[in-house]
This record gives C-alpha cells, structure tokens and sequence, in this order.
C-alpha cells in the first residue's frame, strides 16, 4: 500500500543512487562510514535528493540506536524524550544512538537550545535534515558542534537509473505490471523530476498504474502519457530546459544587465509552478554575486523583496521580486568580492596554523601583556585621519592582495584611497 518512492528507498548504502561527492571512494561521508566513526551531520539539500534516506543508512551502517522526529511536530518534550532514550539504550546495550531531525530548520531557538548540551556532551548524535541554509536558521553553537553535508540535485543519470531500478523491480517496483518506457518517455519523465526522486517516482507510478496493458500484457508508456500526468505545466521543459537551465538563464540575464531578460525568466519559472522564494534567493545571490559593492542597495532591494513576498505572498508580492529583477539587472556590476573571498579562502586553506601577529592579540592579564601580546599595536581612532598604516596579517602572507576593486559604482570611490593606504604600508613596512 505504501508509494512507490517508499517502496523504492534504498536498503543498503549500496543501493543509493547520487551524491558521489560525498560517498565516493575517500569523499568525506564514506570516510566516516568505512571507519563507523561517529560525528553529528547536518544533511542540506534540496527535496527528493536522499536526506532522509542517507540518514537512515548511516544509522544501519554504524549499527546505531536510531529515533526519528520532525521539527515541524517535535517539541522539547519529545526531544529530551529522544535524550532518556538514547541514555537507557546506551545504559543497557552499550549501544549509541542517532537522533534524525527532519526540517530541522523549523526548531525553533529554545528548542536548539535544549538540543545542544547533550549533542555536545556526545549523549546522542544528531542527523538533521533541511532544504534551507543551516547557517541562517540553526543556532551558531549547535551548528559548530556538527558537520554541514551539501546534498546535490540527483543528475538526469541518476534519475534514469531510478526510474529503470523501479521498472524492473518485481518486489518493491513496477516489476510485475510489466512497464516499458519509451526512450522519450523516459527523457521527459527525467526533465520534469528537476533532480527530484520522489517526484520522478510518483510520476512514474501514475502513468503505469493509469496506462492499460496490451494483449501481450505490456504496458508501454510512450511521452504523451507522461505530458498527461506531469504535475507542472508541459511549457516549463518544451524546449529542453530544465529546472537549472532556466534559473541559469535567469542569473546571466541579470549579471548582463537585460532587465526584459531577466523578466522573461522569472515569468516563465513563475508560470510554471516554481517557488517564488527561490527565485527571489537568486536574486539575493545575484546582488552580491555580480552587483557587489559597485551597488550595495542591490542587496538591500533583493533581500527587502523576499520579506516582501513572504508578507504579501503571492501575486501582489511577485511585484516586488519583478522591482529587485529590474534594479539588479540594471545596476553596475562588480564580482570582485566574489574574487577576493575566493582568494582569501585559498590562501586560509593553505596557511591554518599561521600565528596571529602579537600586535593583534589582545592581552586580557598580566602574563600575557609581559610576553608581548598586544605589544606596539596602534588604535587607529587615535589618528586624525582614523587610519595608521599596519600590518594585520600573519608573516608568510604579509602583503597578499584579495580585494581589487572595480572602477564601477561605489567601489570606484574607494579604489584610490584603497590603493593609497596599501602603498603607504608597504613602503613603511619594507
């Protein structure tokens, strides 16, 4: 009785379809599990993609206690439930426990906040699953005690293995119906599941289940069977596009400035059913990504749309998402931040252990004033000009260059005074 995307999930870590980034030979996941090492995981990725079915895995390939709860049901009464468990398991069998949190992003701060102590005392350790950013919606604390798994949209491969594994499963599957698809019928089925098992899956089982067999008993499902059963309009993919080829249309529209564009996209995503937030997190990327400093009222604009949206709903607040198209697409564009993070971020990977100048360390006691910390650093508001030429990075990256401005919008205002001040160190510090 059970759907057919319930039937279908995978028993044995061998078994899952996708996400080789982390569970491919010496990837990060199948580390941890070759080794059965235990480390709270938070599992962000989009639907459909396998958070909830690794989570299971993990807990059957570590031979844990496992207890699941949703975020959106769960209160704190079933999370120190959860807690009492996970000690009376431990106490009688020796045996760890995992606690899996479905939409963990929907607890609510007190609720972490109960969480926390015994995730970081080790009484139990939590699998959280989320399609929103873990760095805005769970607290700092929480989240530094675990490690963030990025889950990745299944590929149109992946999905195509799915759909033929469903096909000729005769156990949990479609097996014993006797499915044929058509090579075009499979594509399209691929193209309107936009990296999503599950829904690719329920599609699946209702164009079987709703085509009747032949005399040979076959049931062969040809394209237009699947176009009649397609949850989203047929216009969202009558050109080949798929999900993540219409959202990149519309990011390189308004990275090159073509409001009309830009526009047209969010129409065509909109008409089709997708998530106006999503669209409206584009832009949001977008507004740092390729506007930057050259404009920083993009972002205030891009952010201000969404809680716009999420006030309004829709249609009056796709309005607001259509003011923020206009204004990123039309503001000047810089990514040199977005170049400057990337380098700074390589050269942190290449230099962690470099120590912090003893100028820059703070010197709360008396023992640390008399080794030097703090020693010789100069408080810049003590200048009239409120800045003093210093050194704030370690020795072996001393002088390194991230930030290059542009010459567009507000970061041409800085670039001079910017490259005053390095050449003003440099020549002090040589």
């Amino acid at each position: 009785m059970a759907p057919l995307a319930d039937r279908l999930r995978p028993r044995r870590l061998d078994e899952f379809v996708g996400q080789r980034h982390l569970l491919g030979e010496g990837k990060i996941l199948h580390r941890l599990l070759s080794q059965s090492l235990y480390q709270s995981l938070i599992l962000w990725g989009p639907s459909g993609c396998g958070k909830t079915t690794l989570a299971h895995l993990i807990a059957l390939h570590t031979e844990g206690h496992f207890m699941a709860l949703s975020a959106v049901t769960a209160g704190t009464k079933e999370i120190r439930q959860a807690v009492e468990e996970a000690r009376r398991v431990w106490a009688s069998a020796r045996k760890r426990s995992w606690l899996f949190m479905d939409e963990i992003h929907r607890l609510n701060k007190a609720q972490q906040d109960v969480l926390l102590p015994h995730v970081e005392k080790g009484a139990l350790y939590l699998l959280g699953a989320t399609t929103e950013n873990p760095s805005f919606e769970i607290i700092r604390p929480l989240l530094s005690r675990c490690h963030v798994l990025i889950l990745e949209p299944l590929s149109e491969d992946d999905l195509a293995q799915v759909i033929v594994r469903a096909l000729s499963d005769s156990e949990r599957g479609l097996g014993l119906l006797r499915p044929m698809l058509t090579e075009d019928a499979l594509k399209l089925l691929v193209q309107a599941a936009g990296g999503d098992a599950r829904v690719a899956l329920n599609l699946l089982e209702t164009v079987v289940l709703s085509t009747p067999p032949q005399a040979d008993g076959v049931r062969r499902v040809e394209a237009s069977a699947v176009l009649d059963v397609m949850e989203r309009p047929a216009h969202y993919d009558k050109s080949g596009e798929e999900h993540y080829n219409l959202i990149s249309a519309f990011h390189k529209s308004l990275r090159g400035g073509d409001p009309d564009a830009a526009l047209y996209w969010m129409a065509r995503m909109l008409q089709a059913g997708e998530d106006p937030l999503y669209i409206g997190r584009r832009l949001v990327v977008a507004a740092s990504e390729d506007v930057g400093l050259a404009d920083p009222f993009a972002l205030v604009l891009a952010m201000n749309a969404v809680r716009a949206f999420e006030l309004l709903g829709s249609p009056e607040g796709e309005l607001h998402l259509a003011q923020a198209v206009v204004y990123v697409s039309l503001a000047p564009k810089s990514n040199s931040v977005y170049k400057a993070l990337r380098s700074a971020r390589e050269c942190a990977r290449k230099t962690p252990y470099d120590p912090v100048p003893f100028h820059l360390r703070n010197a709360p006691t008396a023992l640390l004033k008399e080794l030097g910390y703090g020693k010789g650093y100069r408080y810049p508001h003590d200048d009239p000009q409120g800045w003093v030429p210093e050194v704030y990075m370690p020795e072996t990256v001393k002088g390194s260059v991230f930030f290059e401005p542009s010459v567009r919008g507000w970061e041409g205002k800085w670039k001079e005074a910017l490259e005053r001040r390095r050449a003003l160190v440099k020549k002090q510090k040589s």
